[in-house]
């Protein structure tokens, strides 16, 4: 009798956590939060170890409208003891936001140059959705976080410039101004990052300039200490229907 007491017991318990369950719960918020940790590990990665960025603007007769700009990034890496401090989760609008970071002594770069960090700690944070109505802002973000590596890339490795002007009879026929930055960018830090009241994101990241050049093997002409830029993204394309007017 006392067996079954207690059989009879636990499955009352089983049924109130059962009833209590919301009947929406399902593995969203899961899918969410690991998706985040995912991205966080790919900007610490991005921060430490480095990444390739290749860069271009081009502005035709001065007219911002004719503005055109492309940054694409790539990195790979092996890496390990990634930790995770803060994992939150929005319920009502579906973002995970994770911070992770990670204590390095040694590495070896993207361009196969030996670092010592000194076991200094790398903290980086990133979103993540499960609803594709709810990503414009985190989109936004990481648009902002390539422009501000385009940035650094111009500021501390330098860019190519080509520019062409042609005038006839005293009037402006054609200018046409190009830029290039093809570059390895590593030990670059998030300092502050956000949105604006029309939902632009921002990202500011900083460089010791010194420590680069340590690394690099030669020193950065013009620059010292940390370098601070700010990157920016935008939601939506409305610069489109500008080319047209």
């Amino acid at each position: 009798m006392p067996e079954q007491k207690r059989i009879l017991g636990l499955i009352a318990i089983l049924i109130a956590v059962v009833i209590s369950t919301p009947l929406w719960a399902g593995n969203k918020k899961i899918m969410s939060i690991r998706a985040a940790r995912v991205l966080a590990e790919r900007a610490l990665v991005e921060s430490i170890y480095g990444l390739k960025i290749e860069a271009s603007e081009e502005v035709t007769d001065m007219v911002a409208a004719s503005f055109e700009g492309r940054t694409e990034t790539s990195t790979s890496a092996s890496i390990k003891g990634i930790t995770f401090e803060d994992m939150a989760y929005d319920a009502e609008k579906d973002v995970a936001k994770v911070t992770a970071s990670v204590q390095i002594d040694t590495i070896d770069n993207i361009d196969g140059r030996p670092m010592n960090l000194g076991n200094k700690v790398f903290r980086r944070v990133a979103f993540a959705t499960s609803t594709k109505s709810m990503a414009g802002p985190l989109k936004a973000l990481r648009a902002a976080e390539l422009d501000a590596y385009k940035q650094l890339a111009k500021h501390v490795v330098g860019f190519t410039l080509e520019s062409k002007t042609t005038v006839e009879n005293y009037i402006l026929k054609s200018d046409v101004v190009k830029t290039k930055v093809v570059a390895s960018l590593y030990m670059s830090e998030l300092v502050d990052f956000g949105w604006d009241e029309y939902g632009d994101a921002f990202v500011k990241l900083s460089l010791n300039v010194d420590d680069f050049s340590a690394v690099l093997g030669e020193q950065v002409v013009g620059a010292g200490g940390d370098v601070v830029v700010e990157g920016q993204g935008s939601q939506e394309d409305d610069h489109a229907a500008a080319k047209n007017q």
